[in-house]
């Protein structure tokens, strides 16, 4: 078990009630985990270039039992090498962890669930990965770091966009 504890930033990261928020990861967990290669063994023997290879990120947040406070956060790593007749490998990790977060304003809860979160997460999703992908006979996929802040900014842009075409029609 691990605990962080956040300090607000110059731009009012959000007390609450005048006393300092914290945010403490209660637990990490594999949710779900799955590595393919349906080429082996002939496929390890034919490399001779580098595969495409196409990452999918998702995350996901949710109250713990209607929970105020705690929250499971899903961080999803989708990883595939190679397409079609030349998949090489095919990764999926579902890595989930259970946050507390006190003392933030409404309006920072949900940031902090998108963005600190999975980025705190991160490391050791990306570690599983690479440890996996290297267990099935490939050199480690290492994953680039990932910036959640735009991810999030993606996200609320589609979100926008989709109220205002359903106010519109």
């Amino acid at each position: 078990m691990s605990e962080t504890t956040s300090q607000p930033n110059e731009a009012g990261a959000g007390q609450a009630n005048g006393v300092a928020p914290s945010l403490n990861i209660l637990t990490q967990y594999i949710r779900d985990l799955s590595f393919e290669s349906p080429k082996a063994p002939a496929i390890l023997r034919n490399q001779t270039k580098a595969p495409g290879i196409n990452i999918g990120v998702n995350v996901t947040a949710n109250p713990v039992d209607g929970s105020q406070t705690d929250f499971d956060v899903r961080l999803t790593l989708n990883a595939k090498a190679g397409e079609g007749e030349e998949m090489l490998f095919h990764a999926e990790l579902e890595y989930g962890g259970v946050f507390r977060l006190q003392n933030f304003k409404d309006e920072h809860r949900v940031p902090v669930l998108f963005i600190e979160c999975p980025r705190l997460l991160f490391p050791f999703a990306r570690q599983i990965i690479a440890d996996v992908t290297r267990n099935g006979g490939f050199p480690p996929l290492m994953i680039d770091p990932i910036d959640f802040a735009q991810l999030f900014q993606q996200r609320m842009a589609e979100e926008r966009a989709r109220q205002q075409v359903q106010q519109n029609a």
